[in-house]
């Protein structure tokens, strides 16, 4: 599980897609080799959505490394476990 203090990681979530994409732009241009873009549930198609916008729009020479697909395991409120799907993309310059 990555460290969520890493500098390189992106964790996606609610805000607008254009949000994250400044934030990889901003990683990158800080003098980062990789980003990792981190998402769960729900978030997964947003966070895909923003690496082919990112690749496709702002910066042409981004790689997806490497893609790693998981599972979670969250406790609820109810004290019940829950399995939750995550997406890990690892994108290069």
């Amino acid at each position: 599980m990555p460290d969520p203090r890493r500098r390189n990681l992106v964790i996606m979530g609610v805000k607008p897609i254009m949000n994250y994409v400044v934030a990889c732009l901003t990683l990158f241009n800080d003098g980062s080799e990789t980003v990792l873009v981190r998402a769960r549930g729900k978030h997964i198609s947003k966070a895909v959505d923003m690496v082919q916008l990112l690749r496709r729009v702002f910066l042409k020479d981004a790689v997806v490394k490497d893609i790693k697909v998981g599972t979670d395991t969250l406790t609820r409120d109810d004290g019940k476990e829950a399995q939750i799907s995550i997406i890990e993309i690892t994108l290069t310059m």
